[in-house]
């Protein structure tokens, strides 16, 4: 399922991905590092999104209280309960 998520407080202003069975795919960032954000793509690609929850929350940037990973495993957590709020329709 494809999902897309306003950031707060970071560079980046999207983050777009898809959540195939709790699996990250086609992750990608709008605005914000560029490489460091395509590095970030490229390394949750594949990785189950609890794991990748685990990884990243709690990140900081300089000075920020979050960060473009912070923000991302916030993402993942948003979509993982909008997929159980789903399936227990």
């Amino acid at each position: 399922m494809k999902y897309s998520f306003a950031p707060a407080g970071v560079c980046s202003s999207r983050i777009d991905f898809e959540l195939d069975n709790g699996i990250i795919r086609n992750v990608s960032f709008t605005g914000g590092c560029n490489g460091n954000l395509k590095a970030l793509s490229a390394l949750t690609e594949g990785m189950s999104a609890d794991q990748a929850i685990e990884k990243l929350q709690g990140i900081t940037c300089g000075l920020k209280s979050t960060s473009c990973p912070d923000q991302f495993a916030r993402a993942l957590t948003e979509a993982k309960t909008k997929q159980a709020d789903r399936e227990d329709r």
